[in-house]
């Protein structure tokens, strides 16, 4: 099998490693403009010591049309998000299956050309959103469905992260995330949030949000976000900054019958319902890394058509058009209907 990485910053070494770690056998190609071969570790440091092409074996490209010429199996788009679609949309005209890092672009435009390239292709397309295969997320959807809680009311969703510590190995100020011609902001950036709120509770119909650049990070996108997407029947609330420490990600439900509340930093899920229910055991060793393990696993499956995709290019795009609606609501001041 020959996999081709487009964007080889860490991210794509993440998953370069991933693949090599499930398939020794996979060849690893590269598409990459800016050609830093320093390591990026685990903890996000640079480790200039360490060649990433030569240590995993990739051939490196830097122009794409070369890259693909090269007839590989599938595309991991690993690029800034406003740069996914440049990558996309020629990979799956070459016939090329793609795992497209989230989100699936910083607007809608073109974004339905590439819908109907791949449906028309027959490719898999799947949407890098790894918070869906943690444990604890799982375990909090199947007792969502079992309805454990009773009738659910509203939910919370609360991120928070400080952008300088998020990437130790770059300056801060020129990361994606930093950057509106990038496609960055807290909203796409940390879009994971979105998809959440739209797997665990359902599309939303409606949603506002306030918020802006709030703090004095030198960035030209948005920082912090209060948004309330309303949904059939749940109204769920979705507070999001990268600039305040300590970090935290959690969800809180609340239902007739009781509530839960998912600390995925801690990795924990109390829940306190009526009629009691066993104690979920705490996965405080739980590593990070698994989730991309477990969603690139995921993906060779669908290759061999021993799977469907976890998020299909479907539910991102629905869930891209749920965080353009909050990022257009922050920019009017008034709230967006979504159809």
């Amino acid at each position: 099998m020959r996999i081709l990485i487009a964007g080889l910053g860490a991210i794509g070494q993440r998953h370069a490693r991933n693949l090599r770690t499930l398939r020794p056998d996979v060849e690893l190609l590269a598409y990459r403009q800016r050609g830093l071969l320093h390591a990026v570790t685990e903890r996000l440091e640079r480790d200039g010591a360490r060649d990433i092409e030569a240590e995993l074996g990739i051939r490196a490209f830097s122009e794409l049309d070369a890259a693909l010429a090269e007839r590989p199996d599938a595309v991991f788009v690993c690029t800034p998000s406003s740069l996914h679609l440049q990558v996309a949309q020629p990979s799956a005209e070459a016939g090329c299956h793609l795992f497209i890092e989230k989100p699936v672009s910083h607007t809608m435009e073109g974004v339905e050309r590439l819908r109907a390239t791949v449906e028309s292709h027959r490719l898999v397309a799947m949407v890098g959103c790894q918070w869906r295969f943690h444990p604890l997320v799982r375990q909090l959807r199947a007792l969502l469905h079992s309805s454990a809680f009773g009738a659910v009311r509203s939910a919370h969703i609360d991120y928070a992260e400080y952008l300088p510590d998020w990437h130790p190995y770059e300056d801060y100020r020129t990361s994606y995330a930093a950057r509106a011609e990038l496609g960055g902001g807290v909203v796409l950036t940390q879009i994971h949030d979105y998809d959440l709120a739209w797997w665990l509770f359902g599309a939303p119909h409606r949603v506002q949000a306030t918020g802006g650049h709030l703090s004095e990070l030198e960035i030209d996108v948005e920082d912090t976000v209060d948004a309330t997407l309303e949904t059939a029947s749940v109204s769920v609330r979705v507070t999001q900054t990268m600039a305040a420490r300590p970090p935290r990600r959690s969800i809180t439900v609340q239902g007739e019958r009781g509530r839960a509340t998912l600390d995925l930093l801690a990795g924990r899920l109390d829940v306190d319902v009526r009629p009691p229910l066993a104690p979920v055991a705490p996965i405080a060793d739980y590593q990070r890394n698994q989730m991309f393990v477990d969603e690139a696993a995921q993906f060779l499956d669908c290759l061999q058509g021993r799977a469907a995709p976890a998020v299909p290019l479907s539910e991102g795009i629905d869930v891209l058009r749920v965080a353009l609606a909050v990022k257009e609501s922050l920019r009017t001041g008034h709230t967006v209907e979504l159809t």
